[in-house]
């Protein structure tokens, strides 16, 4: 994969340049933004295009920027601006091949900053996680599995309790431990339908503890989620924290016989007589 630091400044420029609409969206909300953008005047497109082109690569650079420094990396704004302007002007104060080896060292601090963050992150969260476990595990009525799943049956249901092949339908409401929500199906409207051995281990494990009309509290270790490499919005080592109402359980349907099968079956029966 290319390094990002080796994209010639057009490139990166028409990448943002793409992207500009999210990154306007995110600062609609902003009056004094707003009220300068409509000051603004321009001779002609050109001028337009070109002064839409530095805000957002602007933008672009001043979030990089935030997200080195919560890695520990602080660079110097005025010599990124020195840095631009006199590329243009054709007068770097760096050779190509200095440029070139800075920007490879950079690349891999940045990249051992980040790896050791994700670490002590994942450390942390994991450390976070089992104390809060600890906790509700002394609540009343939780119950805590061979697995360590963690959970409180506040409404039984009524019926069977569904099995790996159901596909079942329920409400739910996802989050961290530091109340941080990550989904929530009723907020999107929607009930959620799928098979319960589709799902992450706590889910297939945990639902099997009620039945239709039910209502569960769910804490899931990290090894019952997604584990030390997390997805998005989730970290790594989270414990994850669910409510989950079950809605209705829709039994898979039987696999019915094959007519050569039913056949051979019925010959070989005929043969003996």
């Amino acid at each position: 994969m290319k390094s990002f630091f080796k994209v010639t400044l057009l490139a990166t420029t028409m990448a943002v340049a793409l992207n500009a609409p999210l990154a306007f969206a995110a600062d609609a909300a902003k009056p004094a933004a707003t009220a300068a953008n409509s000051k603004a005047t321009f001779k002609n497109d050109d001028q337009k295009s070109a002064y839409a082109l530095g805000a957002s690569l602007g933008r672009y650079m001043e979030n990089s920027l935030k997200e080195q420094e919560k890695l520990g990396i602080k660079l110097d704004k005025d010599q990124l601006i020195a840095g631009v302007q006199d590329a243009f002007a054709n007068k770097s104060k760096l050779s190509d091949q200095e440029i070139e080896q800075t920007l490879q060292a950079f690349e891999t601090r940045v990249k051992t900053s980040a790896q050791q963050k994700m670490e002590k992150d994942a450390a942390d969260n994991e450390a976070k996680g089992k104390t809060y476990r600890d906790t509700f595990a002394k609540e009343k009525g939780v119950k805590t599995s061979s697995t360590g799943l963690l959970y409180k049956v506040e409404k039984e249901g009524t019926g069977d309790a569904p099995k790996d092949s159901d596909t079942v339908v329920v409400n739910y409401k996802g989050t961290l431990i530091d109340g941080k929500e990550f989904d929530n199906s009723y907020t999107r409207g929607e009930p959620l339908s799928f098979r319960l051995d589709g799902v992450i281990p706590g889910w297939t494990e945990g639902l099997k503890n009620i039945k239709k009309g039910g209502k569960i509290k769910m804490v899931i270790p990290p090894d019952l989620a997604y584990g030390k490499t997390g997805v998005p919005g989730i970290p790594a080592n989270s414990t994850l924290v669910f409510d989950v109402e079950l809605l209705d359980i829709k039994p898979a349907p039987k696999a019915d016989a094959k007519p050569e099968a039913a056949a051979d079956e019925k010959a070989a029966e005929t043969s003996k007589k």
